[in-house]
């Protein structure tokens, strides 16, 4: 599978705007963006100039990639996934992108970011319902309980966790810092994703 390893912060100056790929980093002042918003590798006389609602559809698209930390193929099958759910397409695919166990472990704030989040499942930290689970994109369901394993709890990240306040926790979603343990308790709505993301766009680049 195709792997970024450039500099992260260059995708978010190339979308316009903050995709918080990086955890704390991007809410201080010595974050790149702050620094430097430009697109990267544009003189500023090339910057912004009027772009084709295609192209808008195509960066809306991008950004939501970006966001979540998935490739193409994932990402249209994700969409192809939700136009055939009841419901609003746009809405069932960020709904899917959200239960992905990546996401839901960085929503707990088990993970400072996706991409860190998606690290500790690929290395074996957590559980789903008991059973030791490392796909990422695994898609949780209502009542799974994800935890972090018994013989990692004593890990140094994992002490620092206990008993942290978790100030932006989605209400879809409960976690215990005493006990490193979380629960699915409903499935998001869109009111619930609060990334900038026009998931309408998405579906009108798609459906062409």
């Amino acid at each position: 599978m195709a792997v970024y390893r450039d500099a992260k912060c260059k995708l978010c100056r190339r979308e316009g705007g903050k995709l918080f790929l990086k955890g704390d980093k991007c809410y201080m002042e010595k974050c790149p963006f702050n620094k430097r918003p430009t697109p990267p590798g544009k003189a500023p006389s090339a910057m912004r100039k009027k772009v084709s609602e295609y192209g808008l559809q195509l960066r809306e698209k991008q950004k939501t990639k970006r966001i979540y930390g998935v490739q193409e193929g994932q990402f249209r099958h994700y969409y192809e996934v939700a136009a055939r759910m009841k419901g609003i397409a746009g809405e069932n695919m960020l709904q899917l992108l959200e239960r992905r166990l990546d996401n839901v472990v960085f929503r707990m704030g088990i993970g400072a970011s996706r991409t860190q989040a998606r690290q500790l499942v690929n290395h074996a930290h957590l559980t789903v319902n008991g059973r030791t689970v490392t796909v990422p994109s695994y898609s949780v369901k209502v009542g799974d309980v994800i935890a972090v394993k018994e013989n990692r709890k004593n890990n140094k990240y994992f002490e620092d966790l206990k008993g942290a306040k978790l100030t932006s926790l989605p209400k879809w979603l409960e976690f215990d810092s005493e006990k490193l343990e979380g629960k699915v308790l409903a499935l998001p709505m869109r009111e619930d994703v609060d990334s900038q993301i026009a998931e309408h766009m998405i579906v009108e680049l798609y459906s062409k």
